[in-house]
């Protein structure tokens, strides 16, 4: 038997580098893809997800922090010294989920280039990305002009680039109405979820849509809570602002959780003594009574009581009210004119008061079978099927990360694809969170799903999670693998999907018999080739 020679490991990360472990495994398998250091072919940035920056800013493309699990201090430590655009992209939630109209690159761009004067539309990032790029956004003007490249025209003589108006129902700027059909819970009794099927006829908008693609839903906020926030103002609902009542405009137009720093500023100028304080210190981002980051709209006012502000200026101090985006887990191929999404109900309960998921409750119980809805499909940048319809696929996705995995199930069926078909799934109790259980065993009889693999954490006394089911059966996903197979993630971006990274690359390791970091080259080599793609959240 010919012994296998194991290239020395190559450590460019040091070990007492400001990182984590597994962070610094990652960056470390990374920049050896990148380099080629272990022979293989090296990636190129854009092949890795890095934009190319502009020649003559003097940035190398790369985006290290471009990894949706880390925090962002340790993505602005990894973006010191770069221009400020990139700065900027470091600060986002690195999820390129498309959520703010833009991919994280683009939208740092056309904030750097002032292109795009709204800083809050990240919403996975949340505050913490909206104060960061407002405290960037101050250096935009101290900067000094970088110099022309030779030869370049000068901007003022370069012809305006024309507006391009997205196609209608293809971006959040331009939605089209779809009817909502109905809901259907997934849960049966003794869940502690309630997760929801939920379908919409999209025939008279004629929007289509493929596998891969994300939904996007312009939800409105729970009417019962307007009232509570117009009852603390001490205003009447039918108050105009901006040519609407004051209910219409709370329900229809800004987001009341959490409470924005604007809100607080507000408040600061119509209070005094340690209440005003108080409320300068939460508009900095401060935290003065430890409360700040369960402080919605409605738990601002009761926590400045007697302070009332007025209507018009209370609503100019809100956040827009965000469309939130879903995954598809309906086939256009299969079911034309009619598309589903899988929603879990958020509530949850601070103090005495229970919270709400605005879109996950509004599609769970306040909309209507019939009404209309504004909506816009979402085009995904790098998840979908294989082109080659005979490629197997392995996907994994727990929760309602199984939503676009039903849709490529459905859609593989419909068009005949032969490709192997392997579905990881996971919830907490098998007997009461199995969703589309009928349906799944029914695809693994008839052989359209060639495996399915389930991983319930709740049923024994140890928790046992998808990750743990494919360390378990990680020979055959070398297998898998090793045969050409394009993996799938859909799920949690900061605990689920980097517990199934670490045990893809610990299975690399182990059955593809190669050192830790070969095979974390390994796995960044399946990223690059677009045999591994993720849809996170």
């Amino acid at each position: 038997m010919t012994q296998m020679t194991v290239p020395p490991k190559i450590e460019i990360i040091p070990a007492n580098a400001p990182f984590t472990e597994g962070q610094r495994l990652w960056l470390n398998g990374f920049l050896v893809g990148m380099f080629g250091l272990d022979g293989s072919t090296p990636l190129s940035p854009a092949e890795n997800g890095a934009v190319l920056a502009p020649q003559g800013d003097g940035d190398d493309g790369e985006a290290p922090w471009h990894d949706p699990a880390m925090p962002i201090a340790d993505r602005m430590k990894l973006a010191e010294g770069r221009p400020l655009r990139r700065r900027m992209m470091a600060a986002m939630a690195q999820q390129d989920c498309g959520q703010c109209g833009y991919n994280c690159a683009d939208y740092s761009d056309s904030i750097a280039n002032k292109s795009e004067a709204r800083l809050n539309l990240c919403a996975p990032g949340g505050k913490e990305t909206a104060r960061m790029l407002k405290q960037l956004f101050e250096e935009i003007d101290k900067a000094p002009a970088a110099k022309p490249a030779a030869g370049a025209v000068p901007a003022a003589s370069a012809p305006a680039a024309p507006e391009v108006k997205a196609e209608l129902g293809r971006a959040r700027e331009n939605p089209v109405e779809a009817t909502f059909l109905s809901r259907r819970l997934l849960n049966k009794s003794g869940s502690e979820k309630e997760t929801y099927h939920v379908e919409f006829d999209l025939s008279e908008s004629k929007l289509d849509y493929v596998v891969g693609d994300s939904f996007g839903v312009f939800a409105r906020n729970d009417l019962g809570l307007v009232d509570q926030i117009i009852a603390l103002l001490g205003a009447s609902h039918t108050t105009k602002v901006n040519n609407k009542t004051l209910r219409e405009a709370l329900v229809e137009d800004v987001s009341l959780s959490p409470a924005p720093d604007k809100l607080f500023e507000l408040l600061s100028f119509i209070t005094g003594g340690a209440q005003r304080e108080k409320a300068r210190a939460l508009a900095q981002g401060e935290d003065p009574d430890g409360d700040a980051a369960t402080l919605d709209v409605m738990a601002a006012l009761q926590k400045f009581s007697g302070t009332r502000p007025h209507p018009e200026a209370f609503v100019e101090a809100l956040d827009p009210l965000q469309p939130r985006l879903y995954s598809i887990s309906s086939s256009h191929n299969a079911t034309p004119g009619k598309l589903s999404l899988t929603v879990d109900s958020v509530r949850y309960v601070i103090g005495k008061r229970k919270r709400l998921g605005v879109a996950s409750t509004f599609l769970g119980e306040r909309i209507n079978e019939g009404d209309k809805l504004k909506v816009y499909v979402q085009k995904a940048h790098g998840f979908g099927l294989p082109q080659d319809p005979k490629t197997p696929i392995i996907m994994i996705g727990p929760g309602t990360g199984v939503a676009p995995f039903r849709a490529f199930l459905l859609d593989r069926k419909a068009t005949g694809a032969q490709g192997k078909n392997w579905l990881f799934f996971g919830h907490q109790r098998s007997d009461c969170d199995f969703f589309y259980r009928d349906e799944l065993n029914a695809m693994k009889t008839s052989g359209l799903l060639t495996r399915l693999s389930l991983a319930w954490s709740r049923d024994g006394e140890k928790k046992f999670y998808v990750q743990d089911r494919m360390r378990e059966l990680g020979r055959e996903v070398w297998t898998w693998l090793a045969e050409g197979a394009h993996l799938y993630i859909c799920g949690d971006a900061k605990r689920m999907a980097k517990d199934v990274e670490r045990a893809l690359v610990d299975i690399v390791a182990q059955f593809g018999a190669r050192s830790t970091d070969e095979a974390v080259s390994f796995v960044a080599d399946l990223k690059k080739k677009g045999r591994f793609q993720a849809d996170v959240y």
